[in-house]
């Protein structure tokens, strides 16, 4: 029982301080603070000690390093005309589909996933040039915003991906482990996109008109994929081949880049800049979250709370699929309100035991972890992809989640694959490694 009411004050502090405004990292590093010294009776110097070897520790990571490389690769990315190309590329590819160039927003983002590591990047960078050219040529405004919201959530699953190398740090896990058991799950939830658009454009023609495209060939289309293309094999199959860490992959990527932008002469002063600016505001969020989420989960280690709570649910023999339900709605609900990342860092401490006490592998909870964090990005009030698109696109917040209800329930529908069937995860990264 004593257990249960410190579990409720600290959840009641650390909401109490979200509602408020405060920032994230600062209510996580009061939280911890205040549970040790309220519920545990902890004085300021022990407080200080145990914090000041833990920072230390959760600062020097080499796995680390990977993330401010990786979203300085994808500002290199945004900042220059590969999206462009990369749509052009896909159009004559995609014509003579059912449902057309709507399509080019599922390649297009699972693509450009491959090489950015963050949804909201993803969604803006290939929204930022199919939103206009899909409304020109008449397609379903509807459908299309739906699509690309859906679809740009992929940022997070298909590796490389900054979320995965959070949970990979926190649950110390393989990183290239979880980068291999995304790609399945990633393709499946592609496949249940564009199968769905082609589905709505066969029953309702109008909403995707027929536009057979002329005068480029299949080698120029390819030519024009070709510098995104070689970016994820240099990234990707550095890291299956065991030629490069996923820290290494993102240095090699990140030469690879500056090389390729010099080369067709898009790589300038003051785009490194602005690259440079964007990368070192994202990399101090991230990485000041890691650190105060690591600083949290060590005050519930000295609260015995993970380990009293999940002896008690194991206790209510609870069955895998019932707590599987019972963790997506928790999940569900906390992507009301927070990021992916945030997200990732304050559930763990609480709920990876109770998922390990349980039987599952890290590695598939890791995938099921980041699904429904992708289900975050398309629900408000706090979906990043809604605003993204909102901006975009000038519709109402409103207009932008209901147009992303169908990817939504398809992305449900996703979790409940992998979850009935788990080798859909842990097939690759077993396949690889042996």
């Amino acid at each position: 029982m004593d257990i249960f009411w410190t579990a409720v004050g600290v959840a009641l502090l650390l909401i109490f301080l979200l509602s408020m405004g405060t920032w994230i990292f600062a209510s996580m590093l009061a939280v911890s603070i205040g549970s040790l010294w309220l519920f545990g009776d902890f004085g300021g110097d022990r407080i200080g000690l145990i914090f000041s070897r833990i920072l230390y520790r959760a600062s020097n990571s080499w796995e680390l390093s990977a993330i401010p490389l990786f979203i300085l690769m994808g500002e290199l990315i945004f900042r220059s005309n590969l999206s462009e190309r990369l749509f052009k590329g896909l159009v004559p590819m995609t014509s003579r589909l059912p449902g057309g160039i709507l399509h080019t927003n599922v390649l297009g983002c699972t693509l450009f996933a491959a090489v950015s590591g963050s949804s909201a990047a993803t969604t803006a960078t290939i929204g930022k040039i199919t939103t206009q050219e899909l409304k020109r040529r008449g397609y379903d405004r509807h459908l299309s915003i739906g699509s690309l919201a859906g679809a740009g959530s992929l940022g997070l699953l298909i590796p490389p991906s900054i979320v995965m190398i959070v949970y990979g740090v926190q649950a110390e896990v393989s990183i290239s482990r979880l980068f291999m058991a995304g790609v399945v799950p990633g393709l499946v939830i592609a496949l249940l996109y564009s199968g769905y658009i082609a589905l709505r454009a066969m029953r309702s023609p109008e909403l995707a008109p027929k536009q057979v495209i002329h005068g480029q060939t299949l080698v120029q289309s390819l030519g024009l994929l070709f510098p995104i293309v070689m970016l994820i094999v240099i990234v990707i199959g550095s890291i299956y081949t065991g030629i490069a860490t996923p820290s290494e992959a993102a240095a090699v990527g990140v030469t690879a880049t500056l090389l390729l932008l010099a080369i067709e002469r898009q790589l300038s002063i003051s785009m490194l800049a602005d690259a440079l600016r964007g990368t070192l505001i994202t990399s101090i969020m991230v990485c000041s979250l890691l650190i105060t989420a690591t600083l949290l989960s060590t005050a519930m280690g000295y609260l015995h709370l993970p380990r009293e709570l999940a002896s008690w649910i194991a206790a209510q023999a609870f069955s895998p699929m019932l707590l599987l339900l019972a963790l997506a709605l928790f999940y569900i609900v906390l992507g009301l309100f927070l990021d992916g990342i945030s997200i990732t860092v304050m559930s763990l401490p609480i709920t990876l035991p109770i998922v390990l006490m349980a039987g599952f592998d890290p590695i598939w909870f890791g995938i099921f972890l980041i699904i429904m964090i992708e289900l975050g990005q398309i629900t408000p009030p706090v979906g990043f992809n809604l605003f993204v698109l909102q901006s975009l696109t000038g519709e109402s917040i409103g207009r932008v989640a209901w147009a992303s209800l169908p990817f939504f329930l398809l992305m449900c529908l996703a979790a409940v694959i992998v979850s009935v069937w788990p080798e859909l995860v842990l097939w690759l990264p077993r396949y690889m490694a042996g």
